[in-house]
């Protein structure tokens, strides 16, 4: 009987489209979220792109806030990552500047297709990763801080919404 050789293990390494430097910082549950939320659509017979986020978004009053959950979401696990607070603050003005253009009906959701909030911080995520130190308390105050303030900013422009709304079709309830 011939000698047969021993069993190797054979190890490979799945490579993204952007190559082997996205996944050293990569997130897959943050990445997947990203993708569903800002590009998992393509508009036919063009290259456009669109998630989730505008579809929820079209929602009135609940669609933001629905949305920019999403996003807080992965701004905390993107802290959790290491990053420094000056990359999560940027990841939470582009929630803001999504959240401004999801308030306005039709045409802020149609501007959000390009805006991409999600997309952009998941860039700023592989960027960035494991870039801070160890996260203290202080760093978890902050977070909460800065959440807390994109929640009232998101809570202030649904209520300016709902109350311009109320003041506009007034007259056609009564």
């Amino acid at each position: 009987m011939p000698a047969t050789k021993p069993a190797r293990e054979v190890e490979f390494e799945v490579l993204g489209k952007d190559g082997p430097q996205a996944g050293a910082n990569a997130d897959p549950f943050i990445a997947l979220l990203a993708r569903l939320m800002d590009d998992i659509f393509v508009i036919p017979g063009t290259k456009i792109r669109f998630g989730l986020d505008p579809i929820i978004s079209l929602l009135p009053a609940f669609g933001t806030t629905a949305s920019a959950g999403v996003s807080l979401v992965l701004i905390v696990l993107s802290a959790r990552r290491g990053l420094p607070k000056i990359v999560l603050v940027h990841m939470a003005v582009n929630v803001l500047i999504n959240a401004g253009l999801d308030s306005v009906p039709v045409l802020g959701d149609a501007l959000s297709i390009f805006f991409r909030s999600n997309k952009r911080n998941y860039e700023l995520l592989q960027k960035h990763a494991g870039q801070g130190r160890a996260s203290t308390k202080a760093d978890w105050l902050f977070l909460f801080g800065l959440l807390a303030s994109v929640v009232v900013v998101i809570g202030l422009m649904i209520t300016g919404t709902v109350v311009l709304l109320h003041y506009l079709l007034a007259p056609f309830v009564h």
